[in-house]
């Protein structure tokens, strides 16, 4: 009668040393996979943040003069807000034609002509 000892399986020791391989691996290059491989796909992807916190930034600049608005009375959203929120929120520094191109992108989504006046326009 054998005692309660099993056999060593060579296969499970090579799991666990690939998995140990493995770990050290990821912990030498942590990171590396996430910056981006070249200048130029680094510049993209810092022009499209730009571009969609500008947007946002008018998104955040029309929503606020909704709330502002009294009952029945016209919502302005002036180009100078968008400015605001760019730099107060996201830090960005933008030049008044950014920032006009972009209220005038979201005002026409967000179907402002119906309740809004704005300068973007101008």
């Amino acid at each position: 009668m054998k005692t309660g000892q099993m056999p060593h399986h060579p296969g499970g020791l090579l799991f666990v040393a690939l998995g140990l391989v493995l770990v050290a691996v990821g912990f030498v290059w942590r990171g590396r996979v996430l910056r981006p491989l070249s200048v130029k796909r680094a510049q993209a992807a810092a022009i499209r943040d730009r571009s969609r916190n500008l947007l946002r930034s008018a998104d955040m600049a029309i929503a606020e003069a909704r709330r502002r608005a009294a009952s029945g009375e016209p919502v302005i959203v002036t180009v100078e807000d968008v400015i605001g929120v760019a730099s107060g929120h996201y830090g960005l520094s933008v030049e008044r034609e950014e920032a006009a191109a972009a209220l005038r992108q979201r005002y026409e989504a967000a179907d402002c002509r119906v309740d809004c006046m704005t300068d973007a326009f101008d």
